[in-house]
């Protein structure tokens, strides 16, 4: 028989193990031969039922990569957007609220606070441990509410100190819970990019690194896919320097917006308890006392316009790095490159001699995610029906998903690049059959002396010194290879670091 199971898996599991036992099956199920697609799938029933058994969280059984596969790579972003980074804040946002409070003389019910008393707040903020977080997550088990569980958590501890106890009903005053939620996204965010700029910063130095010493290695550029006029390895690694370097720069200048206005911005319930007090101006204080930017107008939401200019400052950087790993990539296809192995790495599984620019794929492809992510958070988070919709709420929880694959893509990169050897030889042949880059300069010094003639690739030399034209110019241009002619791309590769510093 079919036991009453919940779900269809389990029903099936339970089925097989019964015609197992071998008793009669019933008449709705007829013992018959088992198809390859039929026995294929209970095999499959096997590792469904092994799975209910994964129910403690680790790298090997969570969901996403970011904290599985890759978690030992991120966890670096753990203290700034996990749930347990979300409740800190939540608990720093409302314990800074309270001390707040009780330094307005208006709001006499709560008397300032002690040395003793803020001493034991503090204390409270730093010991604030993953099992206090423990706590609250079991407290919403009862309440449904996030915030409100951090609320009740909060004054459950304060009940220790008798000077703090008089005050827990000022614990979340005239607060909603975007209150204290749009100041602790900030602070989440202010903490993420502080993880991100370092590894942005290294890949930025390596770059700048390698294109001084590799200044002078000329190298065959191209447009369309084709030959074009030759320029040096460094000066295009500088290209990309300055670009990501620019982009960097931007990042920390977005400021972070918060708010403490009340349910629809207009601090209507602060007013009503406390007329005669400036809430306003109580408010852009508390905020930027969190090293946060007041928005003096909003709804019940912070609008999170900033969040938009922050996700695009970080996309563009991004977008830079993929398009470095596209190159790199292609140089290493075409012999520019060799990569350096790691002893133990295997490069394929069935074909030894190879050795894959996986490090540039691995970067492109947490690229996509991440760009992808901040593209959504950046076109849906500003947009809020009227003076508020919850659609923004389950987004929020997605921050650290972004940041979690820009860190991933970051790491890739500079491991890849760390494993380059550059294969001038390669370059110099490359350029060596490719004599017609040098049309061009021919050309134009055939046009400064008003001499109209084709040029024919083959004869290059003996067609230059056939030319009408001053004999300095016909030895400057006999002289020339395709080496050489790379302008002042030498030049520009070594003031890379310079130039960057003094970008804005």
């Amino acid at each position: 028989m079919i036991a009453a199971s919940v779900t269809p898996s389990c029903a099936l599991l339970h089925r097989v193990d019964v015609s197992a036992s071998g008793r009669r099956a019933s008449s709705t199920f007829k013992q018959r031969k088992q198809s390859p697609r039929e026995n294929h799938h209970r095999r499959g029933v096997v590792k469904v039922a092994a799975a209910e058994n994964l129910d403690a969280l680790s790298e090997l059984v969570a969901i996403s990569p970011i904290d599985g596969r890759y978690g030992s790579k991120t966890k670096s972003l753990r203290s700034a957007f996990s749930e347990y980074a979300l409740i800190k804040a939540r608990v720093t946002v409302e314990i800074r609220w309270l001390q707040t409070l009780s330094e307005i003389p208006e709001v006499f019910e709560v008397e300032k606070f002690s040395n003793e008393a803020n001493q034991f707040l503090e204390n409270y903020l730093k010991n604030f441990s993953p099992s206090e977080a423990m706590k609250v997550k079991e407290v919403e088990r009862t309440t449904n509410h996030d915030v409100k569980a951090v609320e009740y958590v909060i004054k459950d501890a304060l009940k220790e100190n008798a000077e703090l106890k008089k005050a827990l009903e000022f614990v979340h005053f005239a607060c909603t819970s975007e209150d204290i939620n749009n100041l602790s996204h900030a602070i989440m965010l202010r903490d993420g990019v502080e993880v991100l700029l370092p590894e942005m910063d290294k890949i930025v130095d390596t770059l700048s690194t390698m294109a001084v010493e590799n200044a002078d290695v000329p190298m065959m550029s191209r447009t369309h896919g084709q030959p074009a006029s030759p320029t040096t390895l460094g000066k295009e690694l500088a290209n990309v320097a300055y670009r990501l370097a620019r982009q960097r720069a931007q990042i920390p200048k977005v400021p972070l917006y918060g708010k403490m206005a009340g349910a629809v911005g207009n601090y209507n319930a602060h007013m009503s308890a406390y007329p005669n007090v400036d809430w306003q101006a109580v408010a852009e204080k508390f905020v930027t006392g969190l090293g946060l930017t007041f928005n003096p107008y909003v709804t019940q939401i912070e609008p999170h316009d900033y969040m938009a200019e922050l996700f695009g400052s970080i996309e563009r950087y991004n977008t830079i790095i993929l398009d470095l790993d596209r190159d790199i990539w292609s140089y290493i296809s075409i012999g520019y490159f060799k990569q350096r192995t790691i002893a133990g790495e295997v490069g394929s599984s069935t074909m030894p001699h190879k050795v894959n620019p996986i490090d540039f794929e691995n970067s492109e492809g947490n690229v996509g995610i991440a760009n992808a992510l901040f593209a959504h958070l950046s076109a849906k988070l500003p947009v809020s029906r009227w003076q508020r919709d919850l659609t923004d709420s389950t987004v929020l929880r997605n921050l650290g998903v972004g940041f979690g694959h820009s860190l991933l893509a970051y790491q890739s990169t500079s491991r890849g690049l760390g494993k380059l050897d550059v294969n001038a030889a390669a370059m110099a042949a490359d350029l060596d059959v490719n004599w017609e880059v040098l049309a061009e300069p021919i050309q134009t010094v055939m046009r400064r002396h008003d001499v109209e003639k084709p040029v024919n690739q083959e004869g290059m030399r003996e067609f230059v010194k056939s030319l009408d034209i001053p004999q300095d110019a016909i030895d400057s241009l006999a002289a020339m290879t395709p080496a050489t002619y790379v302008g002042n791309a030498s030049a520009q590769a070594k003031r890379i670091v310079e130039m960057i510093k003094k970008i804005e």
